[in-house]
């Protein structure tokens, strides 16, 4: 069955390359299309194009389908085009007519706005609760090993003193600047777009400030078109959000993965999480931290994908569109994985306690020396050339008490001012 059937059928070849993998992805949306089903019928009987009997036997029906999905038994057979052509379709067996005038006043273009502007909606939501579990985790281990040195790198060498507090707790602040993008994309989502119909409006007197109460909207999206343009806008804003929690995930993974390694051994896990060699019996290795990195450097393409799609589109319809739930809807299942296991994993870390006393770290505390003398009088440029001369000549002998005060050092987190930010928003 298709919305667009005129009674005669099209080359089954055209079909399949038509529909794809639609049915599978609409299984997703399919709570989400009842709801919208539900919300528009009820706008109908209220200006009067659906009788009290017509909605309540739409309403009995739609909630039975809306069953069916709950408990995992909805089905969408090859025979149909896509969820929504199923849902008309048990309608109208079931009631006729009545299921017939479902679709008036509505395409299947918003149909489909509809279901992907609520499904964001949940989606972003669970991805919130999962950046939520994680940043709390990271506050929680940046207070318990706060005073852990671990050597700061930069250009993979020996840099400056940093510790396990202060590893930690940068994370959880860039999960932050994530989040801040998580909002905006939810911002775009809550605006209500049914009603714009094929991206026009309708000559019906619809009421679109009752469906976008009803269907728990912040605001409306007023003009129909600028609805229709929100395909492909919703999705790319989405893509940044999630793309932003991929790259914190995949860096921190990165790092993981480094610490773990013999040439720095800075962190283990027990021998549960990580995996061994088919020849190789001392290894253990992190597979879980490199699959989150592959996978986040993955959905850090997702803008990119959505910008090819859409980028040269006029405004209007284009079944170009239809390609953006390939891309959205497994992005949202697999962030939540990498945001689950690396929270998982991260609960049963295990911290080295005395790395820097280790002799290959003994410069790590040259930036110290410098500013000790500094403090004491002697210029910079000249303590640097004091600190650099013992250094060539094998004098260097540093004292590896770290004293740091200023707000966002490894002597003062600022843990608590963190999460006050996080709180704000």
């Amino acid at each position: 069955m298709k919305l667009w059937d005129k009674g005669f059928s099209t080359d089954k070849k055209i079909d399949l390359f038509t529909v794809g993998n639609d049915r599978e992805l609409d299984l997703v949306l399919a709570k989400y299309d009842i709801i919208g089903n539900i919300a528009h019928a009820k706008m109908l009987h209220k200006i009067g194009l659906l009788t009290a009997t017509e909605i309540r036997d739409l309403e009995i029906e739609l909630n039975t389908i809306l069953k069916t999905i709950e408990n995992g038994e909805f089905i969408i057979e090859d025979s149909f085009e896509d969820v929504h052509s199923k849902v008309e379709f048990l309608l109208t067996e079931k009631l006729g007519d009545t299921g017939k005038k479902i679709h008036t006043a509505r395409s299947r273009n918003d149909q489909v706005l509809v279901d992907v502007h609520l499904y964001v909606k949940d989606a972003l939501n669970e991805i919130n609760e999962g950046v939520d579990d994680l940043f709390d985790l990271l506050i929680t281990l940046a207070k318990k090993y706060k005073e852990v040195l671990l050597p700061g790198y930069t250009h993979l060498q020996v840099a400056m003193p940093s510790s396990f507090g202060l590893w930690f707790s940068a994370y959880a602040e860039t999960l932050i600047d994530d989040i801040y993008f998580l909002k905006a994309a939810y911002k775009v989502a809550d605006q209500n777009p049914l009603g714009s119909a094929a991206g026009y409006g309708s000559s019906f007197p619809i009421d679109r400030d009752f469906t976008t109460k009803a269907l728990n909207f912040e605001t409306l999206k007023y003009n129909s078109v600028a609805a229709q343009m929100g395909r492909g806008k919703l999705e790319k804003s989405v893509s940044f959000a999630l793309s932003s929690i991929a790259s914190t995930l995949s860096k921190m993974s990165m790092d993981i993965c480094l610490y773990m390694s013999q040439n720095f051994s800075f962190i283990s896990f027990p021998d549960e999480l990580t995996t061994g060699s088919s020849i190789m019996p001392h290894k253990k290795n992190p597979d879980v931290f490199e699959l989150i990195r592959g996978k986040c450097n993955k959905l850090q393409a997702l803008p990119y994908e959505f910008t090819l799609i859409t980028n040269n589109l006029p405004s209007g319809y284009h079944r170009d569109l239809q390609l953006l739930k390939e891309g959205l809807i497994p992005s949202f299942s697999t962030l939540k994985s990498c945001l689950e296991m690396l929270t998982y994993s991260l609960k049963n870390i295990q911290v080295k306690t005395n790395i820097v006393e280790d002799e290959k770290y003994l410069y790590l505390f040259s930036v110290e020396e410098v500013n000790k003398l500094v403090q004491s009088g002697v210029p910079f440029r000249d303590a640097y050339k004091i600190v650099g001369k013992n250094i060539d000549e094998g004098n260097f002998k540093p004292n590896k008490n770290v004293v740091h005060t200023h707000k966002g050092s490894l002597g003062n987190l600022c843990l608590d001012e963190i999460v006050a930010k996080k709180e704000a928003i």
